[in-house]
């Protein structure tokens, strides 16, 4: 099986773990533990794993001081701030909500890219970015009322569309990094950054979940955010990046609202409105058009 191929299947599996995610998580956040301390176990866990993964794996690899502040940007935007403002939104807005919201995740690296690799724009792109964007911004201000089954949807899912963009920035500084080191070498230096910047938010919360008194339901949830929607997604989409273009390892994103509906509407915990359709039509729209080839007719935008 070839790199590309085997970078596919985890870029699938990554998007299969994250659509559950939102109903895991939601179920245990913020009614059982407060979702900055549930972000502080799924990184401090997760760091654990990458440390010891890297001493039996053999891999002595040395990064470079100058490196670092790199290494701690990209674990600011993909671990830290990532992480804090998805559990926080989604403590407060619904599960389709969150899974709609992400999906303008391509477009907004198809806008860093322009912007940071020069990459150059077409008139269907930025169409695309506009018609993306106008859904994006609909849900975050419309969605509220029956079947949003959320306290405070409208903070809730602009602190999700602020995690798609920290999350495009990530992935743009993992496929530098991931050029230059082995996966684990760098994972474990992203989560030991992640632990220092998420510890003042989460500690207080994770220090106050009692695991005696939670339900078997409950760890079980808690259970797979961190080794199957934190460990296994940073894992496999490391691997995804590695291969595979930053716009490319993007796409799986369209994934997870389809999956994450299914699953929210097949449990119950969730149900579809028609601001939450036409958001995602216009997202799907959007990300639809930005995925169309150039013609070669097409003059490329110029940016002043």
């Amino acid at each position: 099986m070839s790199k590309r191929s085997i970078a596919i299947i985890c870029g699938f599996f990554v998007a299969l773990f994250y659509a559950y995610n939102f109903t895991a998580a939601k179920e245990v956040t913020p009614e059982f533990i407060g979702p900055f301390g549930l972000t502080w176990y799924r990184v401090v866990v997760t760091c654990a794993i990458f440390w010891l993964i890297s001493l039996f794996a053999g891999v002595k690899e040395k990064i470079p001081l100058r490196e670092f502040p790199l290494i701690a940007l990209a674990a600011f935007c993909g671990v830290g701030f990532n992480m804090v403002t998805f559990m926080w939104g989604l403590s407060l807005t619904s599960p389709i909500s969150a899974s709609v919201l992400m999906v303008s995740t391509p477009i907004i690296v198809l806008v860093l890219s322009a912007i940071f690799l020069k990459e150059r724009l077409f008139a269907t792109r930025i169409i695309g970015i506009l018609v993306g964007f106008s859904g994006a911004a609909l849900l975050i201000f419309l969605s509220t009322g029956k079947g949003a089954e959320a306290s405070n949807p409208l903070l809730g899912n602009a602190l999700i569309f602020i995690n798609a963009v920290s999350y495009a920035f990530y992935i743009l500084l993992a496929k530098k990094l991931t050029a230059k080191y082995h996966v684990f070498t760098l994972m474990k230096w992203l989560y030991f950054f992640g632990v220092i910047f998420i510890t003042p938010f989460g500690i207080m919360q994770g220090l106050e979940f009692e695991f005696a008194q939670a339900s078997t339901e409950t760890l079980l949830n808690i259970g797979y955010v961190i080794l199957f929607a934190t460990f296994g997604t940073y894992m496999l989409n490391i691997i995804a990046i590695r291969t595979l273009k930053p716009s490319v390892v993007a796409v799986f994103v369209y994934l997870q609202p389809l999956l994450a509906t299914l699953i929210a509407v097949g449990l119950g915990k969730d149900m579809i409105t028609w601001q939450k359709a036409v958001a995602g039509l216009l997202i799907f729209t959007g990300v639809f058009l930005t995925g169309l080839k150039r013609n070669k007719k097409q003059l490329p935008y110029k940016q002043n």
